[in-house]
C-alpha cells in the first residue's frame, strides 16, 4: 500500500491508498472553494448521560446527485469533484459537511472504489485488503488527536438506509467522547469480570456462540454469526477469533483472510431476499475499544475489549423495512419479526459458492 497525503482547495486533507508503490497523486484540486466553516458542537444530555452532535450545517450538503455530477467519481476535464486526479484506488478525505469537527471530533468519507456503479460486493480481495489497511491506518492517525476518543469506521448502503450519494463510500467518525453503545457493553464487560472472578464477556459469547446453531459462516481466523439477541431482522456480528481491541491488533493471518469471510457475506446478504430484489439496504459498523481513560468502567482495560463488526439490514422481508417505532425509539426496546436461528439459517442456505 502506498499512501499519499494532500490538501483540497479548501484545505481539507485527502489521503490517496494506492495498490501500486510507483503511482504518483500530484492531481491540485482546481475548484474554487472557500475555507470550510462548520458549526459542530457537542451537548450533553444530563438526564440519559449521553452526547448530541448538533451540526445545522448539514442541511446544505449535497443531496442525491445524478451520476455525472457524482462527487465522489474522480474529476474528469472541466467536471472536477472532490478527487482530483484522474483514478484512484481507494481515497480518503475530510467530509465537507461534517457532524463532528475540531474540538469536537473529526468526520471522514471513504471512497473504496472509482468505479460508480460497483458495490463494496464487488470488489476484488486486493481491493478489499487495502480497504482495510486504510481504516487501519486512519484509527490509527485520528487515535492520535488529542480531542479524539473512539474512532468509529462505517458504511451505510441504500436509499432506505438514508445515504444521499450512490457512491461506493462509508465513513469514519472520530469521537471527542466514548460513545453510549460502547460504554454501555464496557459497563457489562466489568460487571461480568467482576462476577466471573475474572472472565472475558467477549469471550464467552464467542465461545456460546461457536458451539450454537447461529453460526453463518467461519474461517481459520474469523467466525460470523447472529447474535442470540440480534436487535435487527438480519444482523451478523463476524469475529476475529484472536480478542484483540482494534483494528490495529489484527495480525497478518487475520488480515489476509478478512477480505474472502466479508465478501462472502456481503454476498449473501445481497441473496437473502431472493433473485430480482433490489440490493440489501445494510449498515456495516466496526467496534472498536475507545483510546481515551477507562477508569469509569472499573477494572476494564482496552485489552478487555473484543473488535468486531455488525452487519445488519433494517430489510425484513421483501419490499418491508423494520422500523423504529413506539417501542425501539421511545424506549430503546427493540422487537424482531424474525427468529434468529431462522435468519442464521436462511444467511446458511444463500451461500455465493
Amino acid at each position: 500500500m502506498k499512501k499519499t497525503s494532500t490538501r483540497l482547495a479548501d484545505g481539507r486533507e485527502l489521503i490517496y491508498y494506492d495498490l501500486r508503490d510507483d503511482t504518483v497523486r500530484d492531481a491540485v484540486d482546481r475548484r474554487p472553494l472557500d475555507r470550510t466553516v462548520t458549526t459542530s458542537e457537542v451537548r450533553r444530555d444530563v438526564l440519559l448521560g449521553d452526547s448530541v452532535a448538533i451540526a445545522s450545517h448539514r442541511q446544505g450538503r449535497t443531496y442525491h446527485p445524478p451520476a455525472d455530477e457524482c462527487p465522489l467519481c474522480p474529476s474528469q476535464g472541466e467536471r472536477l469533484s472532490e478527487i482530483p486526479d484522474s483514478s484512484y484506488d481507494a481515497v480518503v478525505f475530510e467530509n465537507r459537511f461534517p457532524s463532528l469537527a475540531g474540538d469536537s471530533g473529526r468526520c471522514e468519507v471513504v471512497c473504496f472504489t472509482s468505479d460508480h456503479n460497483a458495490s463494496f460486493a464487488d470488489l476484488t480481495e486486493e481491493q478489499v485488503r487495502l480497504v482495510l489497511d486504510a481504516w487501519t491506518d486512519r484509527t490509527s492517525e485520528l487515535s492520535h488527536l488529542p480531542s479524539v476518543e473512539q474512532v468509529f469506521c462505517f458504511e451505510n448502503r441504500g436509499a432506505e438506509i438514508g445515504v444521499t450519494l450512490g457512491h461506493p463510500h462509508g465513513q469514519i467518525y472520530a469521537y471527542p467522547f466514548t460513545t453510549p453503545r460502547t460504554a454501555l457493553t464496557l459497563r457489562s464487560v466489568a460487571a461480568h469480570k467482576e462476577a466471573t472472578g475474572g472472565e472475558n464477556l467477549f469471550d464467552a459469547v464467542l465461545e456460546r456462540e461457536l458451539a450454537d446453531e447461529r453460526v453463518v459462516l467461519e474461517g481459520e481466523h474469523w467466525v460470523a454469526f447472529v447474535p442470540y439477541a440480534a436487535h435487527w431482522p438480519y444482523e451478523v456480528h463476524l469475529y476475529p477469533k484472536r480478542r484483540v481491541p482494534d483494528l490495529l491488533g489484527l495480525d497478518e493471518d487475520a488480515r489476509s483472510e478478512f477480505p474472502q469471510v466479508y465478501l462472502e457475506l456481503l454476498r449473501r446478504f445481497d441473496r437473502i431476499f431472493g433473485e430480482g430484489e433490489p440490493l440489501t439496504p445494510y449498515i456495516a459498523a466496526w467496534h472498536q475499544a475507545p483510546f481515551g481513560a477507562l477508569e469509569e468502567f472499573e477494572g476494564v482495560s482496552r485489552d478487555d475489549f473484543a473488535l468486531h463488526l455488525e452487519l445488519f439490514t433494517i430489510r425484513r422481508t421483501p419490499g418491508k423495512l423494520k422500523f423504529l417505532a413506539g417501542s425501539e425509539s421511545g424506549m430503546n426496546v427493540f422487537i424482531n419479526d424474525i427468529r434468529p436461528e431462522a435468519a442464521a439459517e436462511r444467511l446458511r442456505e444463500v451461500a455465493s459458492s
